[in-house]
C-alpha cells in the first residue's frame, strides 16, 4: 500500500513511476546526494534518505516523516542467510506516517517481516549485497520480493549499482538504487563504464565526454574517477528510462548486458520466470521487437504469440494451407512477394507464414502484435534454435488445426528443412512447389497448378473468420465462436466493423495492433456468451474516461496492460482496456487500472 509511489509505464517487469516527494522524482532513480526536481533541465533527479536507525542499538521513536525526502522507518537488517525464525522473532511493526517511508527487509523473510500489508512506499533489501553478481541467487531473491510485497510500492538494492549492471536490476524489477559502490570503485582507482570497469592507471585516455572527464588525462585522479562513475551511472540511468518510454528495455539488454557473463546469465534466468514477466508484460506495444540474437526466441511477446497461436487459434477454412516465407515488409500482404503469393492463391487456400522468430502467423493474424511489430537480422541462414522453434509450433499447430493437405511454398535454407521435420511428426501430407526462389515464375506456377479444382472461399466467410480469429486470440479458445455465431462486418479491412443481425455495432477492428475493441453491445454479449470474460469489478461510481486503483474491488488474474476488459459495479457497466494487469489492480492503491472507452450508468 502506498501514498506516495505511482507506476506510468510499464515494460515488463521494469517500470516508469513517480516518488511523490515535495519535489516529484521519476524512478527508476538514484538514492542520495542532492536532490533535484525531475523537472529540472540537465540533472539527473535524486531521492534524498532520512535514515531512522537500527532497531539493535536503541529503541527508536516513530519519526514524523519528512515530504523532502524518502523516510527509512526503524529496522533490524539481517544479514543474508539468517534463518527465517530468527527474523520472524524480531519482526518489525511498521507504523503508518504520514509522509513517503521504506521498511528494511530482508529479500527471503519479506513476509515474514510483514512487508505485504506494510503501510509503506519503498522496501530496502537488506541482503542485496549478498546476492547481486549471482544470477540464480539474483532473481530468485527479486522475483520473490516483488511478488511479496504490493506491486504500487518501489524496490531499492542499496550498494550495488554500477553503469554495466544498472540496465539488467532496473529490467528485473528494481526501482531504486545508489552510487555507493560506484564511488567506491573509483576510490580503488577502478574507472566504470556500461561495458564493464578498467583501472585507472591502464588508461591511456579518458573515453568519456562527463564534465569532470574534461581534463587531460595526466590530472584525472582518484576523487574524479569517483565523480566520473556517479555521472556514468546516471548517464545510464537516463537511457534506461528512455528505453522503458519506448518499450524497448529487452532490446537494449539483449546487447548491453553481455558486457558481463553474470548480466547475460542474468537475464536469461529472468527469460525462465516466465510467469513473472508474462503477468507484467504489456499484450500490445506501439514499439518494434528487434530480433537480433537467439535470446529474443525466448522473449515474453514471442513466446506468447507462439503459445495463443497453438492453444486458441481455430483454423475454420476447409481448404489447404498453404505455407510461405515472411517478408521484411509488415504487414506481409503489402509486401511484393506476397502479393504474387495473394494473386496465385486466389482465395483457393488458407494461407500462413512462417518467420523466426515468431514462428507461425495465420493470416487472420498478421496484424495482431507482434506478428507487424517487428525486425530481424537476415543473413539467409538459419541457426538450430530458430529451426527447433520454429518447427515446434508448426508442429502444434498442424496437430490442433486439421488440413486436407500442406503446400509448402518455401525456399530451402532453414524454410524447408523446417517443414521435412515437421512433415513426418504429423498426419497430413507435404507438397513442394518452389524451384530456386518462392517468386519465381516457375515456382508461382507450380503453386497456381497445385491448387487447380480447389473451391475459393468468400470476402465475407474470411472476414468473419478474422473477426473470430482475433477474438480467440484475445479472449480464449473457442470465444470466437461463443461470441460471434452470427454476426456481420461493415466498412473494409483491416478497419472491419462487426455487427448483430439487427445492425447494432459490437465490436471495431483496430488494425494498429490486430486486436477487436468492443462497444457496450459487444461487451454485453461478451458477458452474457459463454466466451472467457475479462471482469473488473469497481465500487459504487460510474467512471468517465478512467477507472483508478482505488475503486477496484476485483479483477480477474489473466488480464494484462492492453487487454479488452469489462467494467462492472453497482452503478455502472463499462469496456476499455486494461493498464495494470488484474494482480497489479487488486493490490495497488495508486494509479489508473483501466482506460475507459465506453460507460452506462445502471
Amino acid at each position: 500500500m502506498t501514498d506516495y509511489f505511482e507506476v506510468h509505464e510499464r515494460d515488463a517487469a521494469a517500470r516508469l513511476a513517480e516518488l511523490r516527494l515535495s519535489s516529484p522524482v521519476i524512478t527508476p532513480a538514484l538514492v542520495g546526494g542532492e536532490a533535484h526536481s525531475a523537472s529540472e533541465s540537465g540533472s539527473e533527479s535524486r531521492v534524498q534518505l532520512r535514515d531512522s536507525g537500527s532497531l539493535w542499538s536503541a529503541d527508536r521513536e516513530i519519526p514524523d516523516g519528512d515530504s523532502n525526502a524518502l523516510t527509512v522507518l526503524p529496522h533490524r537488517a539481517f544479514p543474508s542467510g539468517t534463518r527465517d525464525p530468527v527474523v520472524e522473532s524480531f519482526a518489525a511493526e511498521y507504523p503508518d506516517v504520514d509522509a513517503p517511508t521504506a521498511a528494511v527487509v530482508k529479500s527471503d523473510a519479506a513476509d515474514a517481516a510483514g512487508a505485504a500489508s506494510a503501510p509503506v512506499d519503498a522496501y530496502a533489501l537488506s541482503d542485496a549485497q549478498g546476492f547481486v553478481g549471482h544470477a540464480s541467487a539474483f532473481v530468485d531473491a527479486v522475483v520473490e520480493v516483488r511478488e511479496t510485497v504490493p506491486a504500487d510500492t518501489a524496490l531499492y538494492l542499496p550498494g550495488v549499482a554500477t553503469p554495466a549492471n544498472v540496465a539488467t536490476l532496473v529490467y528485473a524489477g528494481v526501482d531504486l538504487l545508489d552510487a555507493k559502490r560506484a564511488r567506491i570503485r573509483g576510490s580503488q582507482g577502478k574507472y566504470l563504464t556500461t561495458d564493464g570497469e578498467r583501472f585507472l592507471e591502464d588508461l591511456d585516455e579518458l573515453p568519456c565526454s562527463c564534465p569532470v572527464c574534461q581534463v587531460p588525462r595526466a590530472e584525472f585522479d582518484r576523487v574524479d574517477c569517483e565523480e566520473h562513475n556517479v555521472n556514468a551511472l546516471a548517464a545510464e540511468l537516463r537511457r534506461v528510462r528512455q528505453r522503458i518510454r519506448e518499450g524497448r528495455l529487452r532490446d537494449y539488454i539483449e546487447g548491453q548486458a553481455r558486457h558481463e557473463q553474470w548480466l547475460t546469465a542474468t537475464f536469461r534466468e529472468l527469460d525462465q520466470q516466465y510467469g513473472y514477466l508474462e503477468e507484467r508484460t504489456p499484450l500490445v506495444r506501439d514499439s518494434e521487437v528487434t530480433a537480433a540474437t537467439e535470446d529474443t526466441l525466448r522473449r515474453v511477446e514471442i513466446q506468447r504469440f507462439a503459445e495463443r497461436v497453438t492453444n486458441r487459434y481455430v483454423n475454420r477454412f476447409r481448404n489447404p494451407l498453404v505455407l510461405v516465407p515472411c517478408s521484411a515488409v509488415k504487414p506481409y500482404s503489402e509486401s511484393q512477394s506476397h502479393s504474387q503469393f495473394h494473386d496465385a492463391i486466389q482465395y483457393r487456400a488458407h494461407l500462413a507464414s512462417m518467420t523466426s522468430p515468431i514462428g507461425v502467423v495465420p493470416q487472420e493474424l498478421e496484424l495482431t502484435y507482434p506478428a507487424q511489430h517487428y525486425d530481424t537480422v537476415v543473413t539467409g541462414r538459419w541457426s538450430e534454435d530458430e529451426k527447433a522453434f520454429v518447427a515446434a509450433v508448426l508442429r502444434r499447430y498442424l496437430e490442433r488445426n486439421k488440413y486436407p493437405r500442406v503446400i509448402a511454398h518455401v525456399p530451402g535454407e532453414g524454410y524447408r528443412d523446417i517443414c521435412e521435420r515437421v512433415e513426418g511428426e504429423v498426419d497430413v501430407p507435404f507438397e513442394y512447389t518452389v524451384e530456386e526462389h518462392p517468386t519465381t515464375t516457375d515456382s508461382i506456377a507450380n503453386l497456381m497448378s497445385t491448387l487447380d479444382g480447389e473451391l475459393k472461399y468468400g470476402k465475407r466467410e474470411r472476414q468473419h473468420n478474422t473477426v473470430r480469429a482475433l477474438a480467440d486470440y484475445m479472449l480464449g479458445d473457442g470465444a470466437g465462436d461463443d461470441l460471434f455465431d452470427e454476426l456481420n462486418t461493415t466498412s473494409r479491412y483491416p478497419k472491419l466493423q462487426v455487427r448483430d443481425d439487427e445492425g447494432e455495432q459490437l465490436a471495431t477492428m483496430v488494425p494498429n495492433y490486430g486486436v477487436l475493441a468492443f462497444t457496450l453491445a459487444g461487451a454485453r454479449r461478451w458477458v452474457e456468451s459463454d466466451a472467457p470474460t475479462k471482469r473488473v469489478e469497481i465500487d459504487g461510481f460510474v467512471p468517465r474516461g478512467s477507472v483508478l486503483a482505488p475503486g477496484v474491488l476485483d479483477a480477474d488474474d489473466d488480464i494484462r496492460v492492453g487487454d479488452e476488459v469489462v467494467v462492472e459495479g453497482p452503478k455502472a457497466f463499462a469496456v476499455g482496456r486494461a493498464t495494470m494487469s488484474g494482480p497489479e489492480m487488486r493490490s495497488s492503491t495508486r494509479g489508473e487500472s483501466v482506460q475507459v472507452r465506453h460507460s452506462e450508468e445502471r
